[in-house]
C-alpha cells in the first residue's frame, strides 16, 4: 500500500471488529477481570463535539492495554435516553420523544464507532427501553416495600416491620426517618386496623414514600426541576421562571444511608476533591436539638438544631425559613403584608441561589417572640431566605456573637449581640472561638467541653431537647411531572398508594396526544386514555427523575439479556464492581451519590455482593473551545481585520471556527454562513487576508466554537484525533482546543508508517538482528509507556512514542525485533494503524487485541560506557569516558595516567580523588 491512508484503514478495521465481535466480554474466564466504564451519555441532538471523547479515549486506552496484559475486560456503552430535551422537542413539534431519541442514538453510535472504541456493543442498554426500565421499576418497588432498621443498620423487607407490629405494636421500633410523622399504637390496635389504616401506619417507614415537599416548580415547563436545572431563578432550559412550591412528591430515604455513605468514602480510590464534596453534601454534625417556647402561643414549639449549644445564652433571635409551617400562625396582623411580600419574593429564588448568596442581607420580622430556654429572655422571631425549610428543622437560633452571618444580620436590623465566652473579640465581627470560660447562667466559669455536657444534660432532664447527630443531606425527591421518563409503578385505591405487582412489570409509558400538562394542571400522563391498573385504579402520573435509570446501569451491563433478574447472580459475583470509572466531576453529588445509595440498598437485599459500585474514579478535565471573532465596524456591515481594529470603533462577534484556518477567515464562506453577512465588506491585512481574534472559552454552539470529530476524522483520521486529545495535557486538567495542532500528530503517524514502509511505500520490515542502540530505544519506550499508563499519564506516553519513532528513524531501523513490539505499544492509542501493521507483520487479522504486551528488559538499558564529568576543586574541566564496570580505583588510575592533571592541575599534586560511581570525579589539589 503506497502511503498511509487512515480513512481506508480505519473503516476496514471498524468493520472487522463489528463482524468478529472482537471486544465481546465473557461472564466467566480464567483471566483476571477488569471492568472499565464511561459515564452514561445522554444522546443530545447535537451529537458529539471534540470535547466529549476525551474520557472515552482514555478509558479505551486502558481497556486495550488491560487486554494486552491478559485481563478479561468489560468495556460497555449505552445511553441515558430519558430526558427533558427530547420532551421539550416533542412539545414543540409533536414528534414522539422516542423517535428523536432513536435518531440521536444512531448519530452517537456512528460517531463512537468512527473513533475506534473497543466497546462490547452486545451489552448496550438504553434507559428508555421497557426491557431495561422494568428493572428500574422493580428496584423502586423494593424500596417502596422496605424500611431501614436502625437496630440491624440495614434495609429490610416490610415483612419484618409488620411482624414487629403484630407482636408489640409500634413500641421499641427504631427506624430511619422522622418519628414525629409516625403514629403510636399497640399490638391490639394494630390487629383492629383496617387495610387502609395499616397502610397509612406503614407509609412513614417506607424507603420510598410520598410527602408534601418543597420543590422547584416551573409553570412554563409544567414540571419540577432539580437544583441543577435552575439558574438565577430561571429554568436552565427555556429560561422560564421557577418558584418554590409545596407539592406531594415521591421521595427516597437516602438519609437512612448517610453514615454508611460517609464511611464508605474511605475505601474508595477517588479524587480527594470529589470525596470532600460528598462529605460536605452529607454534612455530618454532632450537636443538640432544642425547643423554644413562643410567647402567646402555648402549643407552638420551635425546634432548632445547633452544633454549638454552648452558645445558647447568646441566642438573641430566631430565624425561620419563609416556608416554615409556623410562619402563618406566628405572623401578627401588623407584619402580615411585609411577611407575605417576603415569602412571594423567596418563591422566585432557587435553594441554590439562596444558599450561594452570602452578601445580601434580607429578612422580615414576624411580630412574635420566643423565649430563650436558659436566659428566659424574649427574642424576636424573623424569617429569612438563607434558612431553608428542608434543612434541619427549618429554623435556626441566631447567635450573632459567634456566627458571621448572624452578626451581619443583627447589625443590619439592630438586634442584640451578646458575648458568651470571655475570650471572644466581637467589636468588628463574630468570633466563633471555643477558648476561654463562659460568662452566663448554668455554665458560668466552665470551658467548652464542660458547658456542652452541662447544657445537653439540662435539655434532656427538662424534656426540651437532646443531644443529636444530624446530617445535612435530605431525602431525594423522586418524581417529575414529565412524560419522557420511567412511569412510577404505583396505583391508588381510595387515595392510598399501592405498588404494582412485580409480575405486571414493566409499566410501559402510554401513548398520549400532547406532551405537556393537562389543562387542569395534571402531568402529561394525565392525558393517557383508559390508562388504569387492572382497568380500575388510577396510576401515579409522575415519572421518575433522570438519575433513576443511571443509578444502576453498571449492573445491567454485566448481564443485559437476563429476563428473569436485573442481573444474574453469577455474572454479578464475577464482575463485582467497576474497577475504573471515567467521567466528569459535575456528577460528584448527584449521580455518584445516588448510585452508591442504590447499591448499598441492593446489598442490604442480598442481590449484589460488592461493598461499593465504583472502586476507582477519574474525572477527566474539560476541553475548552478556541473561539474566533470578527470585528464589525459599528453601524456598518464592514468587518475589519484584527490587526487594524484599533483604528475603528468595532463590536467583536463570534464566528464559526470551521470557516477559519490558523485564525485566517475564509471570507467567501463567511458571506454564505448567514444571510445578514451576504453583503459584508472587509478591511484586510496588508497581505490580503482577514485575521480573526481568538479566545479560549467553553465549547458551545452559541459561541460557534464547536468542532465536530466527524470533520477531523475525515481529514486526519481517528487515530490522529485520539493521539492529539491525549497529547493536549494531563487528563484531569482543562485544556484549550486548537485544531491546528492536529497536523503535527498526523505527521507523527506518517513518520511511524515509514519505519515499516520506507522509500517507495512498500512493506519492508527485515528479520535482521537488532543493534544495542535500537534495543535501548525500544525498551526505554516499553518502560515509559507501561509506567505512564498505570498512572493514567497519557500525554507523556504520546511524547515518549514520538521520541522513540524519531530515534528509530535516525537509526534507519526497519527490523521486526524492534517494530513488532512497537506496534503493541502503539495499539491502545492508535488501534486502527496498529491492527494494519500487525497484520502486515504476518499475524492473523484482528489478533492484536489478544496479543501479549512486550516485556521490559533492564539489561538493554545498561550502558557499556559512562561519561564522567571530571572536576578540579569542584570546577568541571573535562568529560572522560570509562567502562561502566570500572571501579573507583580504576577511574583514579586512568585519570592519573592521562594528561588531565598536567593540563588542569597547574603543577599541583592531587590531595584526594572523589569518585561518585556513575556520576562524576572530583580531584582535590
Amino acid at each position: 500500500m503506497p502511503g498511509y491512508h487512515p480513512q481506508d484503514i480505519e473503516k476496514k478495521w471498524q468493520a472487522h471488529w463489528k463482524d468478529q465481535q472482537t471486544f465481546k466480554a465473557d461472564n466467566a474466564s480464567d483471566k483476571p477481570k477488569y471492568y472499565v466504564l464511561d459515564m452514561f451519555p445522554y444522546p443530545s441532538g447535537a451529537g458529539l463535539h471534540v470535547g466529549h471523547p476525551l474520557g472515552y479515549i482514555a478509558s479505551d486506552i486502558v481497556s486495550r492495554y488491560r487486554r494486552l496484559r491478559g485481563f478479561n475486560v468489560l468495556h460497555p456503552m449505552g445511553f441515558d435516553s430519558f430526558g427533558l430535551p427530547a420532551e421539550q422537542y416533542a412539545i414543540q413539534t409533536g414528534q414522539h420523544p422516542a423517535i428523536t431519541t432513536e435518531q440521536n442514538i444512531d448519530t452517537y453510535i456512528r460517531q463512537l464507532n468512527s473513533l475506534g472504541f473497543s466497546y462490547d456493543w452486545s451489552r448496550e442498554v438504553r434507559t428508555s427501553d421497557p426491557a431495561y426500565y422494568k428493572w428500574t421499576q422493580w428496584i423502586f418497588l423494593k424500596l417502596f416495600n422496605s424500611w431501614y432498621n436502625l437496630d440491624t443498620n440495614k434495609a429490610e423487607p416490610l415483612k419484618t416491620l409488620l411482624e414487629k407490629f403484630e407482636q408489640n405494636g409500634s413500641e421499641g421500633i427504631r427506624a430511619a426517618g422522622d418519628d414525629e410523622e409516625r403514629h403510636s399504637f399497640t399490638a391490639g390496635q394494630w390487629k383492629l386496623f383496617s387495610e387502609k389504616q395499616r397502610l397509612q401506619a406503614v407509609h412513614p417507614y417506607r424507603l420510598a414514600y410520598q410527602q408534601d415537599t418543597y420543590v422547584n416548580w416551573c409553570p412554563g415547563l409544567g414540571t419540577v426541576l432539580s437544583n441543577d436545572e435552575v439558574k438565577d431563578g430561571l429554568s436552565e432550559r427555556g429560561g422560564f421562571p421557577v418558584e418554590r412550591r409545596l407539592m406531594p412528591q415521591w421521595n427516597l430515604r437516602i438519609t437512612a444511608y448517610a453514615d454508611r455513605l460517609l464511611q464508605g468514602l474511605d475505601t474508595l480510590d477517588w479524587p480527594d476533591a470529589v470525596k470532600e464534596m460528598q462529605r460536605n453534601w452529607i454534612g455530618k454534625s454532632i450537636g443538640a436539638e432544642v425547643s423554644f417556647a413562643v410567647q402567646g402561643h402555648e402549643q407552638a414549639q420551635i425546634k432548632v438544631y445547633t452544633t454549638r449549644v454552648d452558645t445558647i445564652y447568646g441566642a438573641t433571635f430566631l430565624v425561620l425559613a419563609p416556608e416554615h409551617e409556623l410562619v402563618k400562625e406566628l405572623t401578627t396582623p401588623e407584619q402580615q403584608a411585609e411577611i407575605q411580600d417576603y415569602i412571594d419574593a423567596t418563591k422566585r429564588r432557587s435553594e441554590r441561589d439562596r444558599m450561594a448568596d452570602t452578601k445580601t442581607v434580607s429578612g422580615a420580622f414576624t411580630g412574635s417572640y420566643a423565649l430563650n430556654p436558659f436566659s428566659n429572655e424574649p427574642i424576636q422571631i424573623w424569617i429569612a431566605d438563607y434558612v431553608l425549610a428542608g434543612y434541619g428543622t427549618g429554623a435556626v437560633m441566631a447567635v450573632p456573637s459567634g456566627d458571621q452571618r448572624d452578626y451581619v444580620f443583627a447589625k443590619h436590623f439592630n438586634l442584640p449581640i451578646v458575648q458568651v465566652v470571655d475570650a471572644q473579640q466581637i467589636e468588628e465581627q463574630a468570633d466563633p472561638t471555643k477558648d476561654g470560660l463562659y460568662l452566663h447562667g448554668l455554665i458560668k466559669g466552665q470551658n467548652y467541653k464542660q458547658a456542652t455536657q452541662t447544657l445537653i444534660g439540662e435539655l434532656e432532664q427538662r424534656g426540651i431537647g437532646k443531644g443529636k447527630t444530624n446530617f445535612r443531606i435530605r431525602d431525594a425527591i423522586f418524581g417529575r411531572q414529565r412524560y419522557w421518563g420511567e412511569p412510577i409503578p404505583i396505583y391508588y385505591k381510595e387515595g392510598t398508594a399501592y405498588g404494582v405487582a412485580e409480575a405486571d412489570l414493566p409499566l410501559v409509558l402510554p401513548e398520549i396526544d400532547e406532551y405537556k400538562p393537562t389543562e387542569t394542571g395534571e402531568p402529561p400522563l394525565g392525558r393517557a386514555k383508559e390508562w388504569k391498573y387492572k382497568g380500575l385504579y388510577e396510576y401515579e402520573l409522575s415519572t421518575m427523575p433522570g438519575w433513576a435509570g443511571s443509578s444502576w446501569y453498571y449492573l445491567r451491563y454485566m448481564d443485559p439479556q437476563n429476563t428473569g433478574r436485573f442481573v444474574g447472580q453469577e455474572a454479578e459475583q464475577y464482575w463485582q464492581q467497576v474497577d475504573l470509572y471515567m467521567g466528569g466531576a459535575e456528577h460528584a453529588t448527584g449521580h455518584l451519590l445516588y448510585s452508591r445509595f442504590w447499591h448499598l440498598f441492593l446489598k442490604d437485599l442480598g442481590v449484589v455482593s460488592a461493598p461499593e459500585p465504583f472502586q476507582k474514579l477519574i474525572n477527566q478535565g474539560m476541553i475548552l473551545g478556541r473561539s474566533n471573532f470578527v470585528y464589525r465596524i459599528n453601524g456598518t456591515n464592514t468587518f475589519v481585520t484584527a490587526g487594524k481594529k484599533d483604528q475603528h470603533e468595532t463590536t467583536a462577534l463570534h464566528v464559526d471556527v470551521n470557516i477559519v484556518n490558523n485564525d485566517v477567515l475564509d471570507t467567501d464562506a463567511f458571506k454564505k454562513w448567514r444571510p445578514d453577512y451576504t453583503s459584508a465588506d472587509f478591511i484586510l491585512e496588508d497581505n490580503g487576508t482577514y485575521v480573526c481574534g481568538w479566545e479560549v472559552e467553553k465549547m458551545s454552539k452559541g459561541k460557534f466554537n464547536v468542532v465536530s470529530p466527524d470533520t477531523l476524522v475525515s481529514q486526519y483520521g481517528a487515530d490522529a484525533l485520539r493521539l492529539y486529545e491525549m497529547f493536549l495535557g494531563p487528563l484531569e486538567q482543562y485544556k484549550p482546543w486548537n485544531t491546528n495542532g492536529m497536523s503535527g500528530v498526523a505527521g507523527f503517524l506518517k513518520k511511524l508508517w515509514r519505519l515499516y514502509h520506507p522509500q517507495d511505500g512498500t512493506f519492508a520490515v527485515t528479520d535482521e538482528a537488532a543493534t544495542p542502540q535500537e534495543l535501548k530505544a525500544l525498551h526505554k519506550a516499553i518502560r515509559k509507556v507501561e509506567e505512564d499508563i498505570e498512572k493514567f499519564s497519557f500525554n507523556t506516553t504520546v511524547s515518549a512514542l514520538m521520541i522513540t519513532v524519531n530515534e528509530l528513524t535516525a537509526l534507519d531501523c526497519h527490523k521486526r525485533a524492534i517494530l513488532e513490539p512497537l506496534v503493541l505499544l502503539l495499539s491502545p492509542y492508535a488501534p486502527h494503524l496498529a491492527e494494519e501493521l500487525w497484520q502486515q507483520l504476518g499475524h492473523p487479522a484482528g489478533s492484536i487485541s489478544h496479543a501479549q504486551y512486550p516485556e521490559f528488559r533492564e539489561e538493554y538499558l545498561v550502558e557499556d560506557t559512562v561519561n564522567y564529568p571530571v572536576a578540579i576543586n569542584g570546577k568541571v574541566r573535562e568529560t572522560l569516558q570509562f567502562p561502566a564496570t570500572a571501579t573507583a580505583q580504576d577511574i583514579e588510575a586512568a585519570v592519573r595516567a592521562s594528561d588531565f592533571l598536567s593540563r588542569f592541575a597547574e603543577g599541583k599534586e592531587p590531595k584526594k580523588f572523589i569518585v561518585v560511581p556513575g556520576r562524576m570525579v572530583n580531584v582535590v589539589v
